[in-house]
């Protein structure tokens, strides 16, 4: 089992899990891994640690024998573009993305800015956690430079406006922009309005504190704008994290928007431009499934938080998605909520729909997502094995398909399906369900509460609550 690193790099609480200690062993390992010479980025978010922890990175990749090109505040994705875009071997982003204010944490990315597999973080941490740190040391004639990198951020700025432009713009879409007084604050309003959009910016000065929002832009942490955003006269909401590597919407006076309608509206207008291979996480539903299909595409499912694992063994897919997360390969082979605002604002200037309309051509199914909070003696794995179980018993019908890659998926005759995993970092069950109509969807729902409770009964399981997010149309709240 991995110590430090989890599903996105290392995180967790300053002093606690990410001390400036580990932040200098984190640069120094990278150093060594990629064979102590030329050169490493270094960029950092705007949490009130991340320029300490950012610099002490930059010392770390010094001291191994590289050259630490030294971006400063940028969101994630453009410390990701300026691996390749500066030639250099690796690139470290200290972040936290979407944890609260407390935490931070620290990614890496290969020499394509792609970021590092489960087998490479593990072989880092070796050297990270190595006790003969003396040998991880360049001598003092290899020892590396700093040079400032800052100018980096507007060369993503440009590559990608140009990237996105539409020559003749059919709509110019109205949109406010909410950066959680993260890292893409000036980034995003700026590509949006380059590219023709009109923006309105919400929560755009960079702060670390997050005075505006938490960072994470889930349904319930987005609800107030629902009633707030006509008077904006916007269409739309574009919903940052606090690394920008993560995109929500929420519409006027209709909610968020299901992250399964995103994916597949990103998934036909990729599948316009060539048939192939779809990867998206094992979480992610019928809708996906439906538009790739018709278009004549194919889907690979892949872990949550690993989809760029997968995209490295299907070189030549069309892009890689979960919920809140996609990578174009045409653009970069990492996660991009930046390039996510910018290829929405692309598609209503190129088509002359709204957003809300666009939304509209997707298909929808009623799903669920439940996150079932344990007490501290209760035992998860027990809890998951029992559900499991029932599942692959069948839930009014024998499943014609189960999937084992992240937890269990069981999929049935009738197109639903269910999905368990233990949460990788806290001590909670997450459980997904979709069917085709909403009476079936409510059906597996309450057995699976019903699963839930006796299993209570019988076993130490001690549930202290269930959060549930229930979609019944294409908007939730």
């Amino acid at each position: 089992m991995s110590r430090l690193f989890g599903t996105a790099g290392i995180r967790g609480g300053y002093l606690e899990k990410v001390t400036p200690e580990l932040a200098y062993r984190v640069g120094l390992a990278v150093a060594f891994y990629v064979g102590q010479w030329g050169s490493a980025t270094v960029g950092h978010d705007v949490r009130t640690t991340s320029p300490l922890l950012a610099q002490l990175v930059a010392a770390g990749l010094m001291a191994g024998g590289l050259d630490a090109i030294y971006l400063g505040l940028v969101p994630t994705p453009v410390l990701a573009y300026s691996v390749p875009h500066t030639r250099s071997r690796a690139g470290i982003v200290v972040t936290a993305s979407h944890n609260p204010p407390p935490d931070n944490g620290m990614k890496v990315f290969d020499q394509d800015g792609m970021e590092y597999t489960r087998n490479m973080e593990d072989e880092l941490e070796r050297l990270i956690l190595g006790d003969d740190q003396a040998r991880l040391h360049a001598s003092w004639d290899r020892v590396g430079r700093l040079v400032q990198g800052s100018e980096v951020a507007e060369e993503y700025v440009r590559d990608l406006v140009e990237d996105m432009t539409v020559p003749v713009p059919r709509y110019r879409p109205v949109v406010a922009v909410d950066c959680a007084n993260g890292a893409a604050s000036n980034v995003t309003p700026r590509v949006l309005r380059e590219l023709g959009a009109r923006v309105v910016s919400l929560n755009c000065h960079p702060d670390g504190f997050f005075p505006g929002r938490m960072p994470e832009p889930r349904p319930d942490v987005l609800r107030s704008y629902t009633e707030a955003l006509p008077s904006l006269s916007v269409e739309a909401l574009l919903a940052h994290d606090g690394d920008a590597d993560r995109l929500a919407m929420v519409l006027p006076a209709r909610g968020f928007v299901k992250q399964d309608l995103l994916i597949a509206l990103f998934a036909r207008e990729k599948l316009k431009e060539r048939r192939g291979t779809v990867i998206v996480s094992v979480d992610v539903g019928l809708e996906v499934e439906d538009v790739v299909e018709s278009m004549g595409g194919r889907i690979v499912r892949a872990k949550l938080g690993k989809t760029h694992e997968k995209l490295r063994e299907s070189p030549g897919a069309v892009m890689a998605a979960e919920p809140w997360k996609l990578i174009d390969p045409e653009w970069g082979p990492w996660v991009d909520g930046v390039y996510q605002a910018a290829f929405l604002v692309r598609i209503s200037m190129d088509e002359g729909v709204p957003l809300d309309r666009l939304i509209e051509q997707i298909p929808f199914y009623p799903s669920i997502r439940m996150a079932v909070r344990l007490a501290g003696d209760s035992d998860k794995e027990m809890l998951y094995r029992i559900i499991s179980e029932k599942l692959m018993s069948g839930i009014d019908g024998e499943p014609v398909r189960v999937m084992d890659i992240d937890g269990v998926r069981v999929e049935f005759k009738d197109r639903s399906w269910v999905l368990v995993r233990p949460s990788g970092t806290e001590r909670k069950l997450r459980v997904y369900a979709q069917a085709t109509d909403r009476r079936r969807l409510l059906d597996i729902v309450e057995r699976i509460r019903r699963i839930m409770s006796e299993a209570a009964e019988k076993g130490n399981i001690h549930i202290r609550g269930v959060e549930e997010q229930l979609n019944l149309d294409r908007t939730t709240f």
